[in-house]
């Protein structure tokens, strides 16, 4: 049975209306369909219209209609029967009269339906509040047809890629290789064939954030339209099949069933509310939870402006679709900067012979300053050796202990210089001198560490060298010589009597030198990475043999074996003249000048005695303290001071990165608790008991350890040079900080916000000039152009143009730790010269089903109110870890021919790619990059 309908539409005086008249059938199968099943407009009317003729399925209904560009106006609905006429008879009249009254009812049916349709006669016949509603619904029935018309592929692939359940991999091996191992774990976390709802996240690999899982298996369960406690394999399959699915639809459907928990195709601000502290549940994100109310009605007063309480799935739809367009402001990247990424890739050579050479070329490149420097030690601990070996060769004591003796006098004498040159890369004051001046473009001052952890190896290896030719060679030969081998050498021995193993072992040369050999032991085996970063575990009381104090004192141990050093020159076997015991002579020069060092940071120490002003605990275990800068203090942003408490510890000194600017009045420093001396130190500062008590290992209340005010003593020494110091011989900086190694790089961007501020205040101030009179202005001006000329003498030029700082951190509770300087930077940089980025890895990547709706609430809280909700800055935090190949991209495209300094302070792991990119994009690209490794 077909219901013929029919539609007409009459023009008018108006250009803007169309004639259209059209005609259908309505197939049986779709007569006894509501339009509830369907929604309601446009494509619905004709399924609508067979519910009006129901009873008679012979009724012809008239539909009149207006169209007017994008809008349709409902006219009227009348039965397309005879028109009556006064003849008729009474049965008739009554016939026709039902049906006209069937047709009003149509209207007004039709009207409720299908809202969106206008009504020319509504405004007269209903009320002011229907009018409303009807308008409301008009309006979002208008939303949702232009959002299906906006609608395109590439917008859907977009926000394909950023509802993802499981993997970005789409291939077909990818997805059967993926489902092997799923169907692995549910062998052996189902139980009796069955596997748990709790366990389900465990099984298709979101292990941390099994909640989120749950929430999945609850939304799949319900479209089978049961509640399902434990599933099969093959139900198992069929979930994963839906959450792998790679349409974007499918995937919108399942985000907005996790939602919709009572199954009505509506989503409530309390069911948006719940979704939200769900991701954040997986997201380990606490204050996002408690502020999940006031984000979910965020999202609804967006989706929802007509205020009905709930949205629906094509809404969804629309803000994923449009998240771009939100965060179009703080996007990381440029197309620009991707389109140079892939001509980059496309860049790398292919033949492996050009490989090799671009590889040995960059080495040269970045390691010449270091390559000169360890060339002229060998070669100098090579000439020492030699001459020393070839000295004894020659002697008469070669008959009698051989080549034994040559080996162990070559390694003593490179022991001698090794000795004094170990002490040069730890004399601070010297090495921040030396950094101001033109030595730095030959010498690598950052790699005094690694100088000086490198002669330490050379020193152990002379030792075992030395010490083993002696106890395993040359003094066994000695004291089995003949007679006559020994007569060649006896006045070189006291009462000319050869002596025993056991006196040489006990005679002062054999005490020293094995003194010498344990102490430097012990000193060396603390100072590696396990023991002083607490790395190695060991039971007490040997933990106190672990972590940096144990380091720290252990090191002094070195000054004994300076002293024993000289003790043990002095009283050798085989040289009798003065010159010849030349050990004094390798030694003192460089003794003598870390000894002044020490004397200088002594009393320099003692005067800079800093008031404390502020002391600001933070989140992640990370305190503040802001003090007064001592008199005649003067410091470069990128250098980094030691602090000393003499109520902890008089002798021990922990240094920390610089965070204020050189034109602060104050000093402030950043200081995460990570070990005892930091601890104890926050908490002298922290607590409230003014009176004398106990911490740790020294007693508060002794005297001198606490200042005029009550307050505990704090000792300043530096300021000491860092690779960061040297900022301003770049043009363009790139500052990457992991954690709290993001504070030598806090200094540098206050300093390049204050150097902004004095640049706009000068061109004011000569605008200002300007509109003066012209004597006025000539006379200002001819003593502006002195000042600055007077000035410009004594201050260098600023080079540096641009900053791009990236901040890479786990908690989000360390965004706290500079959100002063972030907003400052924000609101103060008009010129656009900084640049931040803000990421955080403990959030899952932006694409992931598990951050989609943080990342919805984020974008549409930093459009509205230019705050980002997970720093609480202007800096939009993006998550996951940045890719840096990308971010070096984009500064070579954007910065043409630019010298790039690439300044790093986190874990060495990183380090190594950062310097890899450096290299790389300097070859390929006409942009140098040169990377520096802050201590950390």
């Amino acid at each position: 049975m077909k219901s013929p309908a029919s539609f007409h539409s009459f023009g008018r005086s108006s250009s803007k209306l169309s004639n259209y008249s059209r005609s259908f059938d309505l197939p049986d199968d779709l007569e006894d369909l509501s339009a509830d099943d369907y929604g309601v407009g446009g494509a619905m009317l004709p399924i609508f219209l067979s519910d009006l003729q129901r009873n008679n399925q012979q009724d012809l209904v008239e539909v009149t209609l207006e169209l007017e560009n994008d809008s349709i106006v409902f006219c009227s609905v009348t039965p397309s029967t005879p028109p009556i006429t006064d003849q008729k008879e009474p049965s008739s009249v009554t016939a026709s009269s039902g049906v006209l009254g069937r047709s009003l009812s149509a209207t007004s049916r039709i009207r409720r339906k299908f809202a969106w349709l206008k009504s020319g006669s509504s405004s007269r016949a209903s009320s002011s509040a229907e009018n409303d509603q009807d308008r409301r619904i008009t309006a979002r029935d208008e939303r949702r047809i232009k959002a299906k018309l906006q609608r395109t592929k590439s917008s859907a692939q977009r926000a394909l890629r950023g509802l993802r359940f499981i993997s970005k991999t789409t291939g077909a091996n990818d997805a059967e290789e993926m489902w092997r191992r799923v169907e692995s774990r549910f062998e052996s976390l189902a139980k009796d064939g069955l596997l748990a709802r709790e366990d389900f996240g465990d099984c298709i690999g979101m292990v941390d954030s099994k909640e989120f899982a749950v929430g999945i298996f609850d939304a799949l369960a319900r479209r089978r339209r049961q509640r399902m406690g434990k599933i099969t394999k093959e139900e198992l399959h069929d979930f994963w099949l839906q959450i792998s699915d790679q349409s974007f639809d499918a995937r919108l459907q399942i985000f907005f069933d996790m939602a919709d928990s009572n199954e009505d195709g509506r989503v409530t601000r309390e069911e948006v509310q719940e979704l939200i502290m769900l991701s954040a549940s997986a997201n380990k994100l606490s204050k996002l939870k408690e502020q999940a109310e006031e984000y979910a009605s965020l999202i609804m007063e967006e989706l929802d402006p007509e205020n009905f309480g709930y949205i629906e799935l094509w809404q969804l739809e629309t803000l994923l679709l449009q998240r771009d367009n939100y965060m179009n402001n703080s996007r990381p990247l440029s197309t620009t900067s991707v389109a140079w990424s892939q001509n980059i890739s496309s860049a790398r050579p292919k033949n492996m012979f050009r490989r090799v050479c671009f590889a040995l070329r960059c080495l040269m490149l970045e390691n010449w300053r270091r390559g000169w420097i360890l060339l002229l030690w060998m070669m100098a601990m090579a000439t020492l050796f030699a001459w020393k070996f070839m000295q004894y060769k020659n002697r008469a004591a070669f008959q009698v202990m051989g080549y034994c003796l040559c080996t162990a006098k070559g390694a003593a004498e490179t022991l001698k210089l090794n000795l004094a040159l170990i002490l040069l890369p730890v004399c601070r004051n010297t090495l921040t001198w030396l950094r101001s001046t033109k030595a730095r473009s030959f010498v690598p001052f950052d790699d005094n560490i690694n100088f000086h952890k490198i002669i330490a190896c050379a020193i152990a290896i002379g030792v075992l060298v030395h010490a083993g030719s002696h106890l395993s060679c040359d003094f066994i030969r000695l004291t089995r010589s003949s007679p006559e081998k020994f007569a060649l050498i006896a006045s070189d021995f006291s009462h000319g009597k050869r002596p025993t193993y056991l006196e040489l072992l006990t005679g002062v040369l054999g005490v020293t030198g094995i003194s010498m050999v344990i102490f430097m032991a012990i000193a060396f085996i603390l100072a590696t990475s396990h023991f002083r970063r607490n790395v190695l575990r060991l039971p007490a009381p040997f933990n106190r043999l672990t972590g940096f104090n144990a380091f720290w004192y252990s090191h002094h141990l070195l000054g004994l074996v300076y002293v024993l050093l000289v003790i043990h020159g002095t009283f050798l076997f085989l040289a009798h003249k003065w010159y010849q015991r030349s050990t004094w002579m390798y030694i003192s020069a460089p003794l003598l000048l870390y000894m002044g060092e020490r004397s200088v940071r002594t009393c320099r120490s003692e005067h800079y005695s800093v008031k404390i002003f502020k002391v600001s605990v933070l989140p992640g275990n990370v305190f503040s303290m802001v003090m007064s800068k001592p008199p005649g203090f003067k410091y470069k942003s990128g250098q980094y001071i030691f602090l000393q408490c003499p109520s902890i510890s008089p002798f021990e000194w922990h240094p920390f990165s610089i965070t204020s600017a050189p034109g602060d009045e104050c000093l402030s420093v950043h200081i995460r608790t990570v070990g005892d001396w930091t601890q104890e130190l926050k908490r002298v500062f922290t607590d409230v008991n003014d009176s004398p008590f106990v911490i740790g290992r020294a007693r508060f209340g002794q005297p001198g350890h606490i200042d005029q005010n009550g307050q505990p003593k704090l000792l300043v020494d530096g300021p000491y040079g860092a690779p960061a110091q040297d900022y301003r011989n770049y043009d363009v900086l790139l500052l990457a900080g992991l954690g709290i190694g993001a504070t030598p790089f806090i200094s540098i961007l206050r300093d390049l916000l204050n150097n902004s501020r004095a640049e706009d205040q000068v061109s004011s101030t000569t605008e200002m000039t300007r509109s003066d009179d012209s004597w006025n202005s000539l006379a200002s001006s001819n003593f502006t152009a002195k000042s600055s000329s007077t000035n410009g003498g004594k201050k260098k030029p600023q080079r540096t143009r641009n900053a791009y700082f990236y901040w890479v951190t786990r908690e989000p509770g360390s965004f706290e730790w500079f959100k002063g300087v972030m907003d400052e930077v924000a609101e103060m940089d008009h010129k656009g010269q900084i640049e931040l980025h803000n990421y955080l890895t403990s959030v899952y990547e932006e694409g992931d089903a598990r951050s989609t709706l943080i990342t919805m609430v984020q974008a549409l809280n930093h459009a509205k109110h230019g705050v980002d909700i997970l720093s609480g800055t202007r800096v939009r935090t993006h998550f996951a870890r940045p890719n840096w190949k990308e971010v070096f991209s984009k500064i070579a495209s954007k910065h043409p021919h630019a010298t790039v300094g690439v300044f790093y302070c986190g874990m060495p792991v990183l380090a190594k790619e950062l310097k890899k990119l450096s290299r790389e994009l300097s070859h390929k690209t006409s942009t140098r990059f040169e990377f520096h490794k802050e201590y950390f």
